[in-house]
């Protein structure tokens, strides 16, 4: 695919499914000021009407034609934790399954912050630890100087621009440059870290995660491996939702907490490394005064999405799968479907596109 050297071209550069499918309706007195968290085992999850919100019902409705238009599945707005907006388009349900693609990245983030949580690993230590020597064709001496930071940070020094991206094939793990010297956008040294908490914790990845994350807070879905490849999360749009939340709440399920560690949690939604500003553990940081996007080495000297709040942060995924949470509004907005335009990257011009429109709406 040909890139151009804008910006706003770079960055504009199964299955177990969901039983949340009714609503009720919340008090129409106002909202409370503490977060909802919908109920397991129970179709209920409480709506808020924007009328109590303040925000522009009239643009609101007029979003429905634009997502529609941008191949959108499924949208899903969360204010205070409580649905305010929620729609679905074509034959897409509340029942349908879907890809995160990257957006799966910072979930497997959030894993690892557990792991470590729990004495079975440290993100300092060197990967060869958990998958063994000869894991990349790099060099020895080189291998051994990647750590799980440099996994979950994306400055591993590996090869983005080989053939295949998620590929995790040592020979497709090539030497670049030392690890934490170059950041890039690179999928198949980010997958390894799914052998790296099963080594650790002596289990599958996905029934780790089942135990700690999904079963949790009430989600459904599951990891689907791709052999020597990716390995993507599937789900529908309000177990998205639901993770999108727990991010909100920084880690915990109401008083429950699932990620304990503070101070992980603050580095995962807060820079990793000072190559891009806008990128934590997995997890793309707005706000910031410089950006870098996938398959570029530009350094863009601009917050990554101007249009939305500064203190949001994003799991991102490939054709715009999206999870925004914005601490600040207590916002979580969702998306699914297919690439909103010709760009397929997890960073897309669709992301200020969309908060341009979403900031009206909002008044923000």
């Amino acid at each position: 695919m040909k890139i151009k050297l804008t910006f706003v071209s770079l960055v504009a550069l199964m299955v177990f499914y969901s039983c949340n499918k009714k609503t009720t309706t919340a008090n129409p007195a106002g909202i409370a000021d503490t977060l909802y968290f919908p109920p397991q085992n129970t179709t209920a999850w409480e709506t808020v009407p924007v009328t109590n919100l303040g925000w522009d019902a009239q643009a609101l409705s007029g979003l429905m034609p634009y997502l529609k238009s941008k191949n959108t599945k499924a949208f899903i707005i969360l204010k205070n934790g409580k649905i305010a907006f929620e729609q679905y388009f074509d034959n897409f349900t509340a029942d349908s399954i879907w890809y995160w693609a990257s957006a799966g990245k910072t979930m497997t983030a959030f894993l690892v912050g557990i792991a470590q949580q729990e004495g079975l690993l440290n993100i300092n230590d060197v990967s060869s630890k958990y998958l063994g020597t000869g894991w990349t064709s790099a060099p020895p001496d080189k291998e051994n100087k990647i750590t799980i930071r440099h996994q979950l940070t994306m400055t591993t020094g590996l090869d983005d621009g080989v053939s295949d991206n998620d590929c995790t094939l040592p020979s497709c793990l090539i030497y670049k440059a030392d690890a934490g010297t170059r950041w890039a956008y690179h999928t198949g040294a980010y997958t390894l870290l799914d052998q790296v908490i099963a080594n650790a914790s002596g289990m599958s990845f996905n029934n780790y995660f089942q135990q700690k994350i999904r079963n949790q807070i009430g989600m459904t879905g599951t990891w689907v491996k791709i052999p020597n490849s990716n390995n993507v999360y599937y789900s529908n749009a309000r177990s998205m939702a639901r993770f999108g939340l727990l991010l909100l709440n920084k880690g915990k399920w109401g008083t429950l907490p699932i990620l304990n560690d503070s101070i992980y949690f603050q580095q995962q939604v807060n820079t990793s490394q000072n190559l891009n500003l806008s990128y934590g553990y997995l997890t793309w940081l707005n706000g910031k005064s410089s950006c870098m996007v996938p398959k570029l080495q530009t350094v863009f000297q601009q917050a990554l999405i101007p249009n939305a709040p500064a203190d949001m942060y994003a799991a991102l995924g490939k054709n715009d799968q999206k999870i925004y949470v914005v601490p600040s509004q207590k916002l979580v907005v969702i998306r699914m479907g297919n690439a909103a335009d010709s760009s397929q990257l997890s960073v897309t011009n669709f992301d200020n596109e969309l908060w341009g429109k979403l900031k009206v709406i909002m008044h923000l």
